[in-house]
C-alpha cells in the first residue's frame, strides 16, 4: 500500500513539475489569475501609475506607465473576471532607426526561439494604400496553456514616424 502511495506522490510531483515547465509566467513576478488587488498593490509598490482602467464585458484593461525597464513605454494588464489574464509590454525607442528596430526585433525573436522553439509567423503586412504607410510583423509561441506574441508595428506619414515593439503574454 505504501508503494502505491509513494508512486502516486512521485507521479503527482512529476506531472506538476512538467506542467509548470510547459506554462509561461507573466512578467514582473506575477502569476496567472492573480487578483486585481494584488496587481494594484505591486504596481503601487513599484511606484508605477495606472493611466487608465477600461471595462469591456467581463474584462478590464489597465494601461500602466512607470515600470522600470529599458525602452518600456507602457504595460497593458488584462483581467478576466477580476483575475490576471494578459500582460502586454510596449517598447518605444524614439531615437532609433528602422534598422535598429529590425535588429532588436531579431534579437528578441531569436531569444524566444531558443527558449520556446521556433515561433510561428502570424503577420507580415505592409499597407501603402493610404497616406500612412503601416507595417506589422508578428510571431507567436504557444507554451502549454499560455501564449507569447511578439509584434513590430510602424506607421509613417511623411516625416512623422511611430514605431513600437510589443511582447504580449496571455493565458489561454
Amino acid at each position: 500500500m505504501s508503494r502505491v502511495l509513494i508512486a502516486s506522490v512521485l507521479l503527482l510531483f512529476v506531472v506538476s513539475t512538467t506542467r509548470g515547465a510547459e506554462e509561461l509566467l507573466p512578467p514582473f513576478g506575477f502569476r496567472w489569475n492573480d487578483p486585481m488587488s494584488r496587481v494594484d498593490a505591486v504596481l503601487k509598490g513599484a511606484k508605477a501609475t495606472i493611466i487608465s482602467r477600461e471595462k469591456k464585458e467581463n474584462r478590464e484593461l489597465w494601461t500602466v506607465e512607470g515600470l522600470v525597464h529599458p525602452g518600456l513605454k507602457r504595460t497593458l494588464f488584462t483581467f478576466k473576471s477580476g483575475a490576471l489574464f494578459g500582460v502586454e509590454l510596449q517598447y518605444e525607442y524614439p531615437d532609433w532607426s528602422i534598422e535598429r528596430y529590425n535588429e532588436r526585433m531579431g534579437e528578441i525573436r531569436r531569444y524566444f526561439d531558443a527558449k520556446y522553439g521556433t515561433g510561428k509567423l502570424v503577420s507580415r503586412t505592409r499597407d501603402t494604400d493610404s497616406d500612412v504607410i503601416q507595417t506589422l510583423v508578428g510571431y507567436q509561441w504557444t507554451i502549454g496553456a499560455t501564449m507569447l506574441e511578439l509584434f513590430y508595428f510602424s506607421a509613417q506619414h511623411d516625416a512623422l514616424v511611430f514605431r513600437t515593439i510589443s511582447v504580449d503574454y496571455k493565458a489561454l
